[in-house]
């Protein structure tokens, strides 16, 4: 019997649930059940009552965020070294900070942090839905966190000042397109359609002809009659693509866009979490509470 086989069995055995972030390897994408964003398969595991288990092949806060929407379920984390480190950028002391100058200002949380930070926000938001959550906002000014290019993304679709909480935080792997690249590749592929991830740089976003989470990216890229596309993400995101595009060709804008952390979680590693039910993921239920509260209101935007 095969791992992967190995790994089917055990899930139907145990009643489990294997969510992928689009960012996953290949051979772990191929095993799950759902295939998406980190929001978009936390909901995906909350809808599904039969479960009584989720692995989530995914980085730490993704897996935090299933534990506080699916309370009586057991999260496993494949790899407990799987953190995000953008994630890791912004602590609760910072937000406190930020809060005590700008006593006014909502605080926004992008679901890219742990729920730490999610218990201090006002409410959370996604890559897919930053612009409705600032816009639904009874406020010109507002403290955002952790990534400051998708704060710039959001002040320039909303015209509202986002205050960076910190000032310079970032994704290390969105943070490698360049739009040199970009460009290099659009003048082999001139009919090419680039698309790019939000937390990309302001430079990168300017050179693409559509800009949008993972998620909207595969909705794109469905729709599109496009051929060619040039992708700004992480490569993980090119094997979801070509699966469900098999008649289309996607080039990675830069090469080596890879985020380690995201590739911790293999086979061998899922299967031993699942087989031993290891590193199961709690949150505080004090902290639960709220974090699950910021969420919540994001879902009702």
């Amino acid at each position: 019997m095969s791992l992967t086989e190995k790994i089917l069995s055990l899930k139907k055995e145990k009643k489990a649930l294997i969510l992928a972030h689009n960012y996953q390897r290949a051979e772990i994408q191929d095993v799950a059940d759902y295939v998406g964003d980190s929001i978009e398969l936390s909901r995906k595991a909350a809808q599904e009552k039969d479960a009584e288990m989720i692995v989530f092949a995914a980085v730490d806060f993704m897996a935090e965020s299933a534990a506080i929407l699916n309370p009586a379920k057991k999260v496993l984390l494949p790899c407990l070294g799987a953190r995000c480190p953008m994630a890791q950028m912004v602590t609760a002391d910072e937000i406190k900070r930020a809060k005590s100058k700008y006593p006014n200002a909502p605080v926004v949380m992008y679901v890219n942090t742990l729920a730490s930070s999610k218990a201090l926000c006002d409410v959370c938001c996604t890559s897919a839905n930053v612009v409705e959550v600032i816009e639904s906002l009874d406020a010109e000014t507002i403290l955002f966190g952790p990534d400051r290019n998708l704060a710039q993304y959001a002040a320039e679709k909303t015209g509202k000042t986002l205050i960076p909480v910190p000032e310079f935080g970032f994704c290390p792997t969105h943070l490698l397109f360049q739009p040199e690249d970009a460009t290099v590749l659009k003048m082999q592929h001139p009919d090419a359609t680039i698309m790019v991830h939000p937390e990309c740089s302001g430079e990168m976003r300017k050179v693409a002809d559509y800009v949008g989470s993972t998620s909207k990216m595969c909705r794109f890229a469905k729709e599109s009659n496009a051929k060619t596309f040039i992708v700004g993400t992480e490569e993980g995101i090119l094997h979801r693509l070509r699966k469900e595009n098999p008649d289309k060709n996607f080039l990675l804008a830069y090469p080596d866009a890879v985020c380690p952390n995201m590739k911790l979680t293999t086979l061998d590693r899922l299967y031993i979490a699942l087989k031993e039910e290891k590193n199961v993921v709690k949150v505080p239920e004090n902290v639960a509470e709220k974090a699950r509260a910021s969420l919540e209101r994001m879902f009702e935007v």
